[in-house]
């Protein structure tokens, strides 16, 4: 997210004066809250669903996440590349490719093979 944007949403906020209402819990709530309705976009149709508002929901859940980075001093780049570190050692490349398969039964689904 460039820097102009997430300006934007600092100061949409701040002229709201919602800062108050950022607590994590609220914003944990939050996004599961607009997740829950961007996978309503999909309830009744995988291929079927208004592209106008799954971005609305999307950006809705974007909001959210970057107004918990702000309250939680989080930067996101060193947060994704730590989760990717992470990801990437649980899902090696030979194991995972092509594989839907959990982590968790990766390696056993692929030793018995």
């Amino acid at each position: 997210m460039n820097n102009e944007t997430i300006n934007r949403i600092r100061k949409f906020t701040s002229d709201r004066k919602w800062e108050q209402y950022h607590t994590p819990a609220n914003l944990a709530k939050s996004i599961s809250i607009e997740a829950s309705e961007l996978l309503e976009c999909f309830q009744w149709s995988d291929t079927d669903f208004d592209l106008e508002h799954v971005k609305e929901e999307l950006a809705d859940v974007m909001v959210y996440c970057r107004n918990m980075l702000d309250e939680l001093g989080l930067d996101e780049d060193e947060i994704i590349n730590s989760k990717m570190d992470k990801n990437e050692a649980k899902y090696p490349i030979e194991l995972a490719i092509g594989s839907a398969t959990k982590y968790t039964e990766l390696k056993q689904k692929n030793h018995n093979e």
